[in-house]
């Protein structure tokens, strides 16, 4: 990629000199001009797709991902599908009770079938909206830690794989905030998303962490869930969070164990 970058920049001044120069078809610079002026205008598609990948490159692209904000409580809502199945099965991540109506005309949008309403824990602000999808789509299952001890479809214990099409996430369990907490990461091979991506509701916040005084919670567990279970995956591992309160949308593995106040100290 540096060498095409490099190369491109030798031939702007030339590209230039000949459309100056030559304007009409029969010069003798016009063959090259047509070709590479296309490829400099996908460059930069280029540079996007090689900064992100989902599936080999026989197979396309086929993660469709959205992150989705709710203001009010400062909740992110995450929709992912596999959009190389006929079906395009799909996830809902921590779906949020005023913003279902938005959240699944987007769905509907975009051609996708809804098969599992997910929840990283028990909290209000984000099991509200469980419930309520599956009053306006009976179909969908929801889907929690078992040890939470709420109502599901199905519950999820630490190393479970949920599948949606191709493509699934790895169960993780992050207890510290709630004893229900899981972090969901995708899954690791040549057929899934690279960089990998981990879901930690609010075990792992953007530079903090999720409160540990109410419902069960154990900053000494916080510390161990996310130093065993997310420090530990590959340092370019994008991290998306339950809450933002400044304004972050995405971290990565390398930088909170680098910048996260709270847990970047020896536990004692």
């Amino acid at each position: 990629m540096v060498a095409l970058l490099r190369s491109c920049r030798r031939l702007i001044p030339h590209l230039s000199a000949c459309a100056a120069a030559a304007p009409s078809s029969s010069s003798s610079c016009a063959p090259r001009v047509r070709p590479i002026s296309r490829g400099l205008r996908l460059l930069p598609v280029v540079l996007a797709m090689a900064g992100y990948s989902s599936g080999s490159a026989a197979e396309g692209r086929r993660l469709l991902f959205r992150q989705l904000f709710e203001k009010e409580s400062s909740t992110y809502t995450y929709l992912l599908a596999d959009v190389g199945d006929p079906e395009k099965p799909a996830v809902l991540i921590d779906p949020v009770d005023r913003t279902v109506d938005r959240d699944l005309n987007l769905i509907k949008e975009l051609g996708l079938k809804l098969v599992y309403a997910m929840n990283t824990h028990v909290h209000a602000d984000h099991v509200t909206g469980t419930g309520l999808i599956k009053t306006k789509l009976p179909g969908v299952k929801s889907v929690i830690a078992k040890v939470s001890k709420a109502k599901a479809d199905h519950f999820i214990e630490h190393g479970d794989k949920i599948y949606f099409g191709n493509l699934f996430l790895e169960v993780r369990s992050t207890p510290g905030h709630t004893a229900g907490c899981v972090t969901y990461v995708t899954g690791e091979g040549d057929d899934q998303p690279s960089p990998r991506m981990a879901f930690t509701g609010d075990a792992l916040l953007i530079r903090a962490c999720g409160r540990t005084d109410f419902q069960g919670g154990s900053s000494d567990e916080l510390y161990e869930s996310v130093h065993s279970q997310i420090f530990t995956l590959p340092k370019d591992t994008l991290l998306y969070p339950g809450h933002d309160y400044k304004g972050f949308t995405v971290s990565t593995v390398e930088e909170e164990v680098a910048y996260n106040a709270r847990l970047t100290k020896d536990k004692t």
